[in-house]
């Protein structure tokens, strides 16, 4: 839950971000001269490339979030068996362990998004962030039917 505050604490904070910068830029383009119009163009670039990447993340964590809660409500969401210090650290070897179950379990049934989505927590235990995201980015597609890059978390 705190997540998700924090989460919407500063997409809050980017769109205000969002829409001083562009206002910056249409005052730059109002001026009328050809550098500061140009200035201005470029300026209103950044809100949007901004916004197509707040939608794509935010679409992303409400599609792994529901892949999530249909795991749960079908018993097979991952059950936390790591090992961790006494910092509260997750202990690298455990997660390697676990990490090499689930490549196991996904080797074993390429076409199962469940597979998949254990093999992204798995991968963040592991804490390769990267390889997460694609696995999950593979899970989804999986679930909603979408073609698969063949690439995706190999």
């Amino acid at each position: 839950m705190r997540a998700k505050v924090v989460y919407f604490a500063l997409a809050a904070v980017l769109v205000v971000y969002f829409v001083l910068v562009g206002s910056r830029g249409v005052m730059l383009i109002q001026q009328g001269t050809p550098v500061t119009v140009a200035f201005g163009a470029a300026v209103l670039v950044l809100p949007f490339i901004g916004v197509w990447f707040l939608y794509q993340t935010t679409k992303f964590a409400r599609d792994a979030d529901r892949l999530a809660r249909e795991l749960d409500a079908e018993g097979g969401l991952p059950v936390d068996e790591l090992v961790r210090t006494p910092g509260g650290r997750i202990d690298r070897d455990s997660a390697d362990e676990v990490f090499a179950r689930r490549k196991e379990e996904t080797e074993a049934a390429p076409g199962d998004w469940r597979a998949w989505f254990r093999l992204a927590v798995a991968y963040h235990d592991a804490r390769d962030t990267p390889r997460a995201r694609k696995a999950m980015q593979r899970a989804i597609a999986l679930h909603d039917n979408k073609p698969v890059r063949a690439d995706a978390a190999r």
